[in-house]
């Protein structure tokens, strides 16, 4: 069985993009680790997390000598990416989950907004997904499944009994 464990999230503020960090936040940045430790301590391949960077999700420092330099404060953001993913929400909508996280004004109200909105989404998919269940339990419930060549399901397929 998979076991939920919350996000752990630093006790220090996490900068906004391009906003300066603090002392405290310097130092609890420090602690760099390249891609591949990144990749383990988020649980995310390192193709991801390229990816994630591409598309401005997340911005890693750069070592002198080029290399990506990941803190821990983008592990938990790689973390949050990764949980938000997990639960449905599309890469534009981490995106505004991230700067609500990032947003120490923020509103809890905008937050529950975009997760009342995907969980009406997600309602939507089931309803979908339980009328398709249904209208396939009824061709394979009067399909014999024997050595005839009629088969319910492929006239439900190809549209032969709605013309009859």
């Amino acid at each position: 069985p998979i076991i939920s464990t919350p996000l752990e999230i630093p006790v220090a503020r996490i900068p906004i993009w391009g906003e300066k960090a603090s002392y405290g936040e310097k130092k609890l940045r420090r602690c760099a680790m390249n891609i591949g430790t990144a990749a383990q301590q988020s649980g995310l391949p390192p193709k991801t997390i390229r990816y994630y960077e591409d598309i401005g999700l997340l911005t890693a420092d750069r070592a002198a000598n080029g290399y990506r330099d990941y803190s821990s404060v983008d592990v938990h953001r790689l973390r949050f990416v990764q949980r938000s993913r997990s639960l449905g929400f599309s890469v534009e909508e981490c995106r505004q989950l991230l700067s609500l996280y990032t947003d120490r004004n923020r509103a809890s109200a905008d937050v529950k907004a975009i997760a009342t909105e995907k969980l009406g989404e997600i309602d939507r998919k089931i309803a979908e997904l339980n009328g398709l269940r249904q209208i396939l339990g009824h061709l394979v419930e009067n399909c014999h499944g024997d050595a005839r060549p009629e088969c319910p399901i492929i006239d439900g397929l190809s549209g032969k009994s709605r013309d009859r």
